[in-house]
C-alpha cells in the first residue's frame, strides 16, 4: 500500500519555510519529479515579499502552482505571468532559461501570503535539450461532488486530461476533501505519491503525516479519505529508465552536461531576463539541491 514515506527537509527562509521532499537521500524521483519543494503558509510582513532573483535551469521544467498569493515570473524568453491559484505556470528550460520569481507590488502593500508548491520535472531522453518555453494554463479540468474537489493540473486522471504540456507521461492534482469526503486515486500510473499540505487525511486508512511525502505501491487502486477536512496533493506519472541528476538548478542525464552549464552560468553565457537585469543568484559553493552520487 505504501512504498515509502520521505520527510522532508526544511529550509526557514525567515518569514516562510519550504519542505524539500524530493531529491532525497532515499529517492531521486517519482515519476518524472525530481524536485517537489512545499512552501507556506505565511504572511509576510508589509512592504515585504519573495525575491528569487535571476536564475538558470536546463533539462527540466519547473511547474508553479499556488492555492493561496501571488508570483510575478519573468524569464529569458520575455515572458511575464503573475501566477495566481487555480493556474499552473509551466516553464521549459530544455537547452537553458533564466527566470526570477518576486511578489507583485500590489502584494507588497497588502502583506503577501504564501502557499503553494514548486517542483520540476525531468525532460525524457531526447528530449533534454528542446527549446525553452512557457505556458500558463488556467482552464484546468475539475472533478467535483459534494465533499471532494479535484483540479487535474497535468496529465489525466479520473476521466478528464489537463490542456497542460507534458513530455513523459505525467499526474499532478490538488484535492481537497470536506469533513467525510473521500476519493478514489487510480493505479494507471508506474509511481505516485501524496502530499497532505493541510487538514487531515488517510490513504486506505493509513494516515498521512502533513508535508511528508507518500509513494504508493504501484498497481494498487486505493481511496484517499478525510475525517475533518484536508488538501493533498497527488503527483507521479512514468518511471524514467535513465538516471538523472541534480545539482543547484540544473537537472540533467550527463554529469558533464551540469558541469558545462555550471560553466556557462559564471561566464555570464545564459541569456539575461527582460526588465529583471539588474541582479543575479551566483553558482552557490554547496547547493541546497544535490542528488545522491
Amino acid at each position: 500500500m505504501i512504498e515509502q514515506i520521505i520527510s522532508p527537509v526544511t529550509h526557514d527562509l525567515g518569514q516562510f519555510e519550504v519542505r524539500r521532499a524530493l531529491p532525497s537521500p532515499g529517492r531521486t524521483m517519482v515519476g518524472p519529479f525530481i524536485f517537489v519543494d512545499q512552501f507556506g503558509p505565511a504572511q509576510l510582513d508589509v512592504g515585504t515579499g519573495m525575491d528569487v532573483r535571476p536564475h538558470p535551469h536546463i533539462n527540466l521544467a519547473t511547474v508553479t502552482w499556488l492555492f493561496e498569493g501571488a508570483i510575478d515570473h519573468r524569464d529569458s524568453l520575455g515572458s511575464f505571468s503573475t501566477i495566481r491559484p487555480g493556474q499552473v505556470n509551466l516553464m521549459t528550460a530544455g537547452s537553458g532559461i533564466v527566470h526570477s520569481e518576486r511578489s507583485p507590488a500590489d502584494e507588497r502593500n497588502a502583506g503577501p501570503k504564501l502557499y503553494g508548491m514548486q517542483t520540476w520535472l525531468a525532460l525524457p531522453d531526447g528530449r533534454e535539450e528542446i527549446d525553452p518555453a512557457f505556458e500558463a494554463v488556467t482552464n484546468l479540468p475539475v472533478v467535483e461532488d459534494q465533499c471532494a474537489r479535484a483540479i487535474v493540473i497535468m496529465g489525466e486522471l479520473w476521466g478528464k486530461r489537463a490542456a497542460t504540456t507534458t513530455y513523459a507521461d505525467t499526474i499532478y492534482a490538488e484535492i481537497v476533501l470536506a469533513p467525510s469526503g473521500s476519493l478514489p486515486i487510480d493505479a494507471n500510473a508506474d509511481e505516485r505519491a501524496l502530499m497532505l499540505v493541510g487538514g487531515e487525511a488517510s490513504v486506505d486508512g493509513e494516515p498521512l503525516d502533513l508535508y511528508e511525502l507518500t509513494v504508493l505501491t504501484p498497481g494498487q487502486a486505493m481511496t484517499l479519505a478525510s475525517g475533518r477536512g484536508a488538501r493533498v496533493m497527488l503527483l507521479g506519472g512514468e518511471a524514467f529508465s535513465t538516471r538523472r541528476y541534480a545539482w543547484w538548478n540544473f537537472v540533467s542525464s550527463s554529469r558533464d552536461r551540469i558541469e558545462q552549464a555550471k560553466e556557462d552560468w559564471t561566464e555570464g553565457r545564459f541569456p539575461k531576463v527582460p526588465g529583471d537585469e539588474e541582479e543575479w543568484i551566483p553558482i552557490p559553493e554547496r547547493p541546497n539541491t544535490v542528488s545522491a552520487p
